[in-house]
């Protein structure tokens, strides 16, 4: 009983999202409606559904990318011996206090330039960008913390340094590689300023965009607006659920033995 409050406060405001969105158009300033529709849903259109894909094919893209390079890196810097090691994680980190704010234009003339102006690939690199240095800390810490003995052996075993990250570490770090795709999936799933900006057409327009763009291309839309948050919130909940367990199973089984 007395976590019931703690659990009030938190998805009590989730529960009335989910409410609304199968709140009656019409009925919506009152108290509690006659009764429930799903109108809101079927109202979000092919538009919508489009936004969801181009959501899920970006953060798709930027965490498979976060975690090529930020795996392979955080393992040089955690593992490997050589010169300007420290200067290269903390350039890398400095790169994160940058408000995004103040990179919107230089960005969109280097995308411009390039030719990825409008286009999902011109999301993802901007996203990997700015979402691979907490990769990098998070994996880095993790690989610290694994004992040096492991790369020493594979070492005299015979394994080049590329093969002691992949057959040795690796294995043993996919519990952080798990975190951080949650993290970084997490992170483009919800990003709104890049995508406003350097999107315009609207078919591909992500999930923020489409929401945040509602209010202006709908009469009173905020049943549909209400539909799109919880169709918005309700894989990235199963994905949390889905990989904490994973997250748990592996660390016990990646668990080094003395």
């Amino acid at each position: 009983m007395k976590r019931l409050p703690v659990l009030v406060f938190f998805l009590g405001p989730l529960a009335w999202q989910v409410l609304t969105s199968f709140w009656p158009e019409p009925e919506l300033t009152r108290a509690l409606p006659h009764a429930l529709t799903v109108a809101n849903y079927a109202g979000l259109g092919t538009t919508f559904a489009r936004a969801v894909l181009n959501s899920l094919l970006v953060a798709a893209g930027t965490t498979a990318l976060c975690l090529a390079v930020g795996a392979s890196a955080a393992f040089a810097v955690a593992k490997l011996e050589f010169r300007g090691r420290s200067l290269l994680f903390g350039g890398a980190l400095a790169i994160s206090m940058f408000p995004p704010i103040a990179t919107v234009s230089p960005l969109y003339l280097v995308l411009r330039a390039a030719g990825l102006r409008d286009t999902l690939a011109g999301l993802i690199l901007p996203y990997a960008t700015f979402a691979l240095p907490l990769t990098l800390w998070l994996l880095t810490s993790f690989f610290r913390d694994l004992p040096d003995e492991l790369y020493r052996a594979a070492r005299v075993d015979g394994c080049t340094p590329w093969q002691a990250f992949v057959h040795v570490f690796l294995p043993l770090s996919w519990p952080a590689l798990a975190t951080s795709a949650i993290l970084v999936f997490i992170f483009s799933w919800n990003e709104l300023l890049y995508a406003l900006s350097f999107i315009s057409t609207p078919s591909k327009r992500t999930i923020p965009v489409a929401i945040a763009l509602f209010a202006g291309e709908h009469v009173e839309p905020w049943g549909q607006i209400a539909a799109a948050s919880v169709v918005a919130t309700v894989p990235l909940a199963f994905l949390t659920l889905f990989f904490q367990r994973r997250i748990v199973a592996g660390l016990t089984a990646g668990a080094v033995k003395e």
